[in-house]
């Protein structure tokens, strides 16, 4: 499975890491081309490579993590997504103010699915702070518990797999309108939590 990641910040970096620390390929990129993350890509070689937004929307998995005012801005115009699995790790609220974007009372993840029409959406990766994306995921002798929810079953399994590869717990926390407000942050519970799971 083609794994792309849109967006270099924080959490797609993090993200990109683990890919690295497990030897999994995937393809990076942000809005300013490939050419800005080569000290990236030459950190995670041989398994990330810099790629074009384009590229790494044409991934069977696609992790989308930019800020939430560009979000538009960084999906529009891509490569369709039939069937595709899409990671919603974004969270609606940027630095350096911190102040939350107005949803009108709807999930961000609800909003996130308009903009990405035709794919299998799950949320994940947007509750944990980036170094511990990053970092060992094993922790006082057991796993740190990363969550995902989403409202398609044979997506959430290989976003389950994949996260259980990278070492992690993962936890199934049912469909986008229950698991989508437990991490969203800010608002949910679930958010900056560090959780280890034994057994």
């Amino acid at each position: 499975m083609s794994i792309g990641i849109i967006g270099a910040g924080e959490i797609g970096s993090a993200f990109a890491r683990a890919l690295a620390r497990n030897r999994i390929a995937g393809t990076i990129s942000n809005s300013r081309g490939p050419d800005t993350l080569q000290d990236l890509a030459r950190e995670l070689t041989p398994h990330i490579k810099a790629g074009t937004l384009e590229e790494a929307a044409d991934a069977d998995l696609v992790l989308v993590a930019v800020p939430w005012s560009k979000l538009h801005e960084a999906l529009v115009g891509l490569p369709d997504r039939g069937g595709r699995i899409v990671i919603d790790a974004n969270n609606p609220i940027e630095k350096p103010l911190f102040k939350p974007a107005d949803l009108n009372g709807r999930l961000s993840t609800e909003i996130f699915a308009r903009l990405v029409p035709g794919a299998r959406v799950v949320k994940a990766f947007n509750h944990l702070q980036p170094h511990l994306v990053s970092g060992d995921p094993r922790a006082e002798g057991g796993s740190r518990v990363l969550f995902y929810s989403g409202d398609d079953a044979r997506s959430k399994a290989e976003v389950g797999a994949l996260i259980s590869k990278l070492g992690f717990a993962g936890i199934d926390l049912g469909p986008i309108s229950i698991g989508g407000k437990l991490v969203q942050f800010p608002g949910g519970p679930l958010p900056a939590l560090n959780l280890v799971k034994f057994g």
